[in-house]
């Protein structure tokens, strides 16, 4: 695993509006042609968005990278800003 990763939340929520989807693969491939092998993201980020656009981004190589997820919360805003909330009605 690289000693670097990146945390791919903000290409589809978060801080504006989502990235164009060709944009943000070509930008998530471009981090692994750098080295990246370690790729942060969760159903959470856009609904599912974000884990679907990461392994498009990510199909040809998944077998050289790591992905970390999260699953079961919900993000909320409140007050402008972004919580995590476990959702315990699962």
């Amino acid at each position: 695993m690289s000693e670097l990763g990146l945390g791919c939340m903000g290409l589809s929520v978060a801080y504006g509006p989502a990235t164009n989807e060709n944009d943000a693969i070509a930008l998530i491939q471009k981090a692994y042609e750098s080295g990246i092998t370690f790729f942060d993201t969760a159903e959470a980020y856009g609904q599912g968005a974000n884990e679907r656009l990461v392994g498009k981004a990510l199909r040809d190589v998944r077998h050289k990278v790591i992905l970390a997820t999260k699953f079961s919360f919900k993000m909320a805003c409140t007050q402008r800003v972004w919580i995590a909330v476990r959702n315990a009605s699962k």
